[in-house]
C-alpha cells in the first residue's frame, strides 16, 4: 500500500545538491490502472498502480534494460523526465522532490511517504512547501503523461 501527499514546490530548499538525487525516466502503458515502466538510473522496473489518491495499492517488479526498452515505444503520450531528489525529515520520514525535464521542465513537485494513514493526516509540511495537491488528479503523473 501506498500512502503519500504531494505539494507544489515554487522555492527550492537550500543546499539542494547536497542531498543524493536519480534521474528518472517513465512512461506509462495504461493509466486505469495504472501500469509504468520507469528507468531509475541504471535500475528499470515496472509498476501497477491501484486507484485512489492518498492512499493506494502499488506493486513493483524487475525489469531487465531489454525488456524496459521493448516496452516504452508501447507507452501512450508523454515520457516523463525528472531529477527526484531525497531530503530527510527529522521524523523519520523523506521528501522525494521532483524537478521535471522536457515537456514540464520548471515544474518542482514533493512526494512524502507514510508508514500509515494516521501519520500522513497529522502531517505538517515544511515551510518551502507551497499548495496541497494529493487529491488533484491534475498532479498524478499518470495523468500527466496524457496531458
Amino acid at each position: 500500500m501506498e500512502i503519500e501527499r504531494k505539494f507544489l514546490i515554487s522555492t527550492l530548499p537550500e543546499n539542494l545538491d547536497s542531498y543524493p538525487f536519480h534521474r528518472i525516466e517513465q512512461a506509462y502503458l495504461c493509466t486505469a490502472p495504472v501500469i509504468r515502466v520507469r528507468r531509475q538510473d541504471d535500475d528499470y522496473i515496472l509498476t501497477y498502480k491501484g486507484s485512489g489518491m492518498m492512499m493506494r495499492e502499488e506493486y513493483n517488479l524487475p525489469l531487465t534494460r531489454e525488456a524496459y526498452e521493448h516496452l516504452l515505444p508501447k507507452a501512450d503520450g508523454n515520457i516523463l523526465t525528472k531529477k527526484r531528489y531525497f531530503i530527510p525529515l527529522s521524523d523519520g520520514l523523506n521528501i522525494e522532490l521532483d524537478l521535471f525535464e522536457g515537456n514540464f521542465a520548471g515544474l518542482w513537485m514533493a512526494e512524502v511517504e507514510f508508514p500509515d494513514e494516521e501519520t500522513a493526516n497529522h502531517f505538517t509540511a515544511p515551510g518551502w512547501f507551497g499548495k496541497e495537491v494529493t487529491y488533484d488528479p491534475t498532479y498524478h503523473n499518470s495523468n500527466m503523461s496524457q496531458a
